[in-house]
């Protein structure tokens, strides 16, 4: 029988790009410096990389064989450089998610220390501690949650830069949103409770003659 190859080369395969056309033929109808193959295995693909060799080489001894992979190693290289680039953004996303919880932490922190006598007040005039936890608790997520809102339109304005990055998902996934947005709100509620358990413990007589 004819010996059959793919003239192209398979590694240019990446995902999110259409295939550019191939022709399929013997051999002997097109001169090629070199072909690809594509087997399919039963077992561990590269243990069968022996027997890959002795078959051509019965063929032709000084054939050489060289780029074997497996089809995971080719689909993996073929997104190496937006898995770098997405690795880069997750990095920069830890980092901004973590200065935003210190942020919010050290912001609520001292507006607490700034009304510590108005929170003494509170409590002297019958306030309990679990009032001046959801005060302060809510005056956090007050302003987080207008912070997520503003990020999360920023978000979905420059989102389309990103289209090149991402593969069988929308630059405008309203999952991923909902997500981020729940995870920035919990990060934010851990925040501003830390502040805020702080200042439901506060004593009256000690906040009144704090100056």
């Amino acid at each position: 029988g004819s010996i059959i190859g793919v003239v192209g080369d398979i590694r240019q395969i990446e995902l999110g790009v259409e295939p550019s056309p191939a022709v399929y033929g013997t051999y002997t109808q097109i001169a090629r410096v070199g072909m690809t193959f594509v087997l399919r295995t039963r077992g561990e693909p590269l243990g069968m990389i022996g027997s890959i060799q002795r078959a051509v080489w019965e063929v032709n001894r000084d054939q050489p064989i060289m780029q074997i992979a497996t089809m995971e190693q080719v689909v993996h290289e073929s997104v190496a450089q937006q898995r770098f680039a997405m690795a880069l953004l997750a990095l920069f996303a830890a980092l901004a998610l973590i200065l935003a919880a210190v942020g919010i932490y050290g912001v609520i922190n001292f507006t607490v220390s700034r009304q510590t006598r108005e929170i003494g007040i509170r409590m002297a005039l019958g306030a309990e501690s679990t009032d001046v936890l959801r005060w302060v608790v809510r005056r956090g997520m007050t302003m987080s949650l207008a912070g997520i809102g503003l990020g999360l339109v920023t978000a979905f304005l420059a989102a389309r830069f990103m289209t090149s990055l991402l593969f069988q998902v929308t630059a405008s996934d309203p999952m991923t949103f909902v997500v981020v947005a729940l995870l920035l709100a919990a990060v934010a509620f851990v925040a501003a409770l830390v502040p805020a358990l702080r200042a439901s413990r506060t004593d009256p007589l000690v906040a009144l003659r704090y100056e």
